[in-house]
């Protein structure tokens, strides 16, 4: 069984910072792509930012140069370092991660946390 648990949501004024977390756990052969998505109320989910195994990134244009996403393959751990924070941001802000079991290949998705951008 794989989980992941995301941290590091909560209330912080327009231009401010703040940095999420995901760690992935359970019976895992290999993680491959893994992303922050995120959803404001009304809207679909929108994929915010996408790295690779091998470190490659992708961003929405909407968080380009604001937004830094990063993993660490021995903890097994994605991250979103969010800068210059605006209202239009908020959401609830889900990973995913691709991950083989020794059944399958398939995608897997955290619980969400919320992240709220006001003054």
């Amino acid at each position: 069984q794989v989980q992941l648990v995301e941290s590091g949501g909560g209330l912080v004024q327009p231009g401010g910072s703040l940095r999420l977390s995901c760690v992935v756990s359970g019976s895992i052969f290999s993680i491959y792509t893994m992303d922050w998505y995120r959803q404001a109320p009304g809207k679909q989910r929108e994929l915010v930012a996408t790295i690779t195994n091998g470190g490659s990134t992708n961003y929405a244009d909407s968080v380009k140069g604001r937004f830094t996403i990063s993993r660490d393959n021995a903890k097994n751990t994605v991250y979103l370092q969010m800068r210059s924070l605006k209202p239009e941001d908020t959401a609830v802000y889900y990973c995913k991660s691709r991950a083989m079991t020794d059944s399958s290949l398939r995608d897997y998705w955290g619980q969400g946390t919320q992240v709220t951008v006001s003054s």
